[in-house]
């Protein structure tokens, strides 16, 4: 199942922030900074990217149920239960 670009807009600029942030994370770990103002900027990054990951399960949910004119017999449950897992 493909996902439709425009849903994902939001999704695709958390990316791109998480992105700038991880990229804050690589600088303070070269300039030598703090423990934790790295590992509070890493957390950061990691919240960023598993809520962009939910995000896109859950269009990806949606689109199924849609799919199916909302039959969810039809749904693949064991591989959408992989999707989110692979989040956890």
């Amino acid at each position: 199942m493909e996902l439709d670009p425009t849903s994902m807009k939001p999704v695709i600029n958390r990316i791109k922030r998480a992105q700038g942030q991880l990229s804050g994370v690589l600088r303070l770990l070269e300039e030598g900074r703090d423990c934790e103002d790295v590992v509070t900027q890493l957390a950061a990054v990691s919240k960023a990217l598993d809520r962009a990951g939910f995000a896109i399960v859950a269009s990806g949910l949606q689109q199924c149920l849609v799919e199916n004119d909302g039959n969810a017999d039809s749904l693949d449950v064991k591989k959408m239960e992989k999707l989110f897992l692979s989040l956890a």
